[in-house]
């Protein structure tokens, strides 16, 4: 979606009921592999939903510092993007010592937020463990309001 789309943003805490028109061209994966490693798993003996979250954000900051924007870029811009909110199905557990693949992509844009779509899968046999959708603002550093997305930023993510 362009920049200069009319849709609003969704307030605080909602996902908007319908997405943008979708990319001609679907956009590219990032991909990263890891480990899960003993201090992710919780009490019942699996990684716990809080890595999870921290596994969407890694997968996130990975992604970007990949295209170029990185924590420096973002000072440069005077801007970062900041999570509204998460959405995260679980479909299987992940244990400890099991490889697992996070896929990620940016899957539409709005004029200061966009959604993030996240897949992790386990290596070993290819199931998904969770699929999640994220809903990210660019806000300034100063004073933290919702800042425009520039089409630069939005171009380093698109096909």
């Amino acid at each position: 979606m362009s920049a200069s789309s009319d849709s609003p943003d969704p307030g605080p805490g909602q996902v908007p009921e319908t997405a943008p028109a979708a990319p001609a061209a679907p956009p590219p994966r990032f991909r990263l592999e890891l480990v899960a490693r003993p201090e992710d798993i919780d009490e019942l003996g699996h990684v716990s939903n809080i890595t999870y979250v921290r596994w969407l954000q890694l997968v996130a900051t990975e992604h970007s510092s990949a295209l170029g924007w990185n924590s420096e870029a973002y000072r440069d811009l005077g801007a970062v993007f900041v999570v509204r909110r998460h959405e995260i199905d679980y479909r299987a557990p992940a244990y400890a010592g099991e490889r697992l693949e996070l896929s990620t992509w940016v899957e539409w844009w709005r004029t200061a937020s966009s959604l993030r779509r996240t897949e992790i899968t386990r290596l070993s046999d290819g199931a998904l463990l969770a699929s999640a959708a994220t809903l990210w603002a660019l806000v300034g550093f100063e004073g933290g309001r919702p800042r425009r997305i520039p089409d630069h930023l939005r171009r380093a993510f698109s096909p």
